[in-house]
C-alpha cells in the first residue's frame, strides 16, 4: 500500500514538474517580446491538403530579419524551424477547409509560402498575420520581398 501511495506521488509530482517547464519555457520564449501563436505545416503539396494532417502548434518569435518557430508541445530550448525574411515569397492566404477548422485554432487564416524552395503553410490569427506581412514589407533596402 505504501509502494503504490508512493509511486502515485512520484508520478503526480513528475507531471506537474513537466507541466511547469512546459510553462516556463512558454515564457523564456516569449520574454524577448515580438511573439504570437502560429501553426505550421511544413513540405505541403503543391495541389493543396485541407485533411489537416500536418500541423503543429507551434509559437513563432520575431528575431531581426528571421523567424524562428518553436513548437508548443517540446522541451527543446531552439526553434525547430528559423524563417529567414529574404528567403519567404507569400504564395497566397486562405480560410481553413474542411477538417483543418478542427486541427487549428478558431479565428485562423492560413498564408501559404514559399522558403528556400519548400512549400509551407503558416496559420495565425488576423492580428499577428497582418504584423507579419507588415514585418515583411519592412525590409531594408535592397532585399527582394513578395507578397502576394
Amino acid at each position: 500500500m505504501v509502494l503504490a501511495l508512493t509511486v502515485c506521488g512520484i508520478v503526480v509530482a513528475l507531471v506537474v514538474i513537466g507541466l511547469f517547464v512546459f510553462g516556463l519555457r512558454r515564457r523564456l520564449i516569449q520574454r524577448s517580446g515580438g511573439t504570437f501563436d502560429c501553426s505550421l505545416r511544413w513540405g505541403v503539396p503543391e495541389s493543396g491538403d485541407t485533411s489537416g494532417k500536418g500541423w503543429a502548434y507551434g509559437i513563432a518569435r520575431y528575431n531581426g530579419d528571421r523567424i524562428e518557430w518553436f513548437r508548443v508541445f517540446s522541451y527543446a530550448p531552439r526553434p525547430r524551424r528559423v524563417l529567414e525574411r529574404a528567403s519567404i515569397e507569400v504564395a497566397g492566404r486562405r480560410l481553413p477547409e474542411g477538417e483543418e477548422e478542427l486541427a487549428l485554432l478558431s479565428d485562423a487564416v492560413i498564408l501559404t509560402c514559399l522558403h528556400q524552395g519548400t512549400r509551407l503553410e503558416l496559420a495565425m490569427s488576423e492580428d499577428a498575420l497582418t504584423g507579419f506581412l507588415a514585418w515583411l514589407e519592412a525590409a531594408p533596402p535592397g532585399q527582394r520581398v513578395n507578397v502576394a
